[in-house]
């Protein structure tokens, strides 16, 4: 009986280790899926500098073409946390196919697109399957690694999910400078064939459940769409359309409400939910996710606020900005090697706090900002900012998703994505809203300043008068209307600065909170110990 009992285990092991064995045709897959993350998470940002060109092609209106952006975070938003009952249901291999297959074709479409209302059918699917490959990745990269090879793994899916949508402006104005706008989309056809044949034919590492189908809650999809694509559309359209008095905005955020409640009710109540919330039952996971939410704003307010002050204040055309910005993709590849080092040798929630204050120190050096700086000014700044992003990046994805147990990985990782992006839209909402309110505060400070009796205010309006008054102009309308251009520059360049301190006080703040987590076996410094 002894010899019986001990043989079991040594007859199920080869089992075991066949489904979880680090082979190089695993790796090779591993490889092709981040690849596909990173086209997927590219296209975020790729057209947001090329905007103005896409208008032009398409004979769209100013409001029209902002939904060439809205339509793909919409439906990738509502993709991101379904995906891990898919892959669940369909596997890995399945999904990713059918993501990457499909998002290209959509990408081909949307190059092709003869109208705007085309555009924003294409680019809605786009994003939808898009949203299908980037939790996949972060399932795989944490189900078949071994824990001691997280700490090359994780740099690499880090860089990735900052590198992509930090380049994506300087890309696509490359694009659309050097070619057309229509190579935004046609860039990913080639590559994207590539990694829908690759996907199916090497991923191997889990089987479909295909008895999921009959179980799929078709109500709770609704409900999901309703409440995070009405999120969506209430944090990407309600800074522009002041909020609550906008119609639409306002149907959209009752649509929002009653969709989470029902998402909400049905997640807990049935068994097989659409969405698993059972992952935020472990610290780690929960807090990690928080920080992912801020690493969203961080990420992709920054993003956003450079080509915004550069554009804006500066006057750069979107070539300008895509080379004064491309320092930070620089300096994440430059940082991704060190954080996989420091990984492995340090404790992570250290490693996180010297990332978190060293964000929080690039957007504090922005505070100094005047409307003269450009490249030189903005250098070191970005340089940190790239480094901090991979010092925060690894240690969160390794202490958020390192102590889960496998059967929970695909739903997490879904979920772990959406705080990120969630963050991101949230993070550009409250910014837009604060650049034009603090604007408006500002300029009507300064124009209390510089008043009639304002001795030096007096001096300069005369100056300029007579200057435009030399060149035939009515010096002093003229003159006035420089002075209110003059005030409207600064008062801009003062609500950046407001920005920078409020990003610069949140990640100093949570810094601290980096010693919540807990280190393990799986989590703690590189995963390895």
């Amino acid at each position: 009986m002894a010899a019986a009992a001990a043989s079991v285990p040594r007859a199920a092991a080869p089992v075991e280790d066949a489904e979880t064995e680090l082979t190089p045709r695993r790796v090779a897959a591993f490889m092709v899926m981040v690849f596909g993350m990173f086209m997927a998470i590219l296209d975020i940002q790729i057209v947001s500098a090329s905007l103005p060109d896409i208008q032009a092609g398409l004979g769209a209106s100013p409001d029209e073409i902002s939904w060439v952006q809205t339509s793909y975070l919409i439906a990738e938003v509502v993709m991101i946390p379904l995906s891990g009952f898919l892959a669940r249901m369909m596997s890995t291999r399945v999904l990713f196919t059918i993501a990457a297959g499909g998002f290209t074709a959509a990408s081909f479409m949307c190059a092709t697109s003869g109208s705007i209302g085309e555009m924003i059918v294409w680019r809605a699917l786009q994003g939808f399957l898009g949203g299908g490959m980037i939790p996949s990745v972060f399932a795989a990269a944490f189900t078949i690694f071994p824990p001691a090879r997280r700490s090359t793994v994780s740099p690499l899916i880090g860089l990735i999910a900052t590198l992509a949508p930090t380049v994506g402006p300087t890309i696509g104005g490359y694009l659309s400078h050097a070619l057309s706008w229509h190579w935004l989309f046609l860039v990913n056809v080639v590559p994207g064939i590539a990694v829908a044949i690759g996907a199916w034919t090497l991923i191997d590492f889990d089987r479909p459940n295909w008895k999921l189908f009959d179980r799929f809650d078709w109500w709770g999809l609704l409900a999901l769409a309703a409440f995070l694509g009405g999120l969506e559309y209430v944090l990407e359209e309600g800074p522009s359309n002041d909020w609550f008095a906008d119609h639409a905005v306002a149907i959209l955020a009752v649509v929002m409400v009653a969709g989470g409640v029902v998402t909400f009710w049905r997640a807990f109540t049935r068994d097989e939910p659409i969405v698993d919330f059972s992952a935020f039952g472990d610290v780690n996971f929960a807090v990690g996710s928080v920080f992912s939410f801020v690493m969203g704003v961080g990420l992709y307010g920054l993003t956003y606020l450079y080509p915004l002050y550069l554009g804006s204040v500066r006057g750069y055309d979107s070539l300008m900005i895509g080379e004064t910005v491309f320092v930070s993709g620089l300096a994440m590849f430059a940082g991704a090697p060190i954080a996989g080092l420091l990984s492995s040798k340090i404790d992570l929630r250290l490693m996180l706090l010297v990332g978190f204050l060293g964000f929080a120190l690039s957007t504090w050096m922005l505070t100094g900002m005047t409307a003269e700086w450009d490249f030189r000014e903005l250098l070191v700044p970005q340089i940190l900012r790239g480094l901090s992003l991979m010092l925060c990046m690894v240690p969160i994805n390794n202490l958020a998703l390192g102590t889960l147990p496998r059967d929970k990985m695909k739903g997490a990782s879904g979920l772990y994505n959406l705080t990120r992006n969630l963050g991101g839209a949230v993070g550009l909402a409250v910014i837009n809203t604060l650049l034009t309110d603090r604007s408006a505060l500002h300029y009507e400070r300064l124009s209390e300043a510089v008043s009639w009796t304002n001795a030096e205010a007096v001096r300069q309006l005369d100056t300029m008068a007579q200057g435009l008054t030399a060149r035939g102009l009515d010096g002093a309308t003229a003159a006035l209307a420089q002075m209110s251009q003059r005030l409207q520059g600064q008062a801009t360049v003062m609500s950046f600065i407001d920005i920078f301190l409020i990003i610069t006080a949140i990640f100093a703040s949570l810094a601290l909170g980096a010693l919540l987590m807990r280190p393990s076996a799986q989590a703690g410094a590189g995963g390895g110990h």
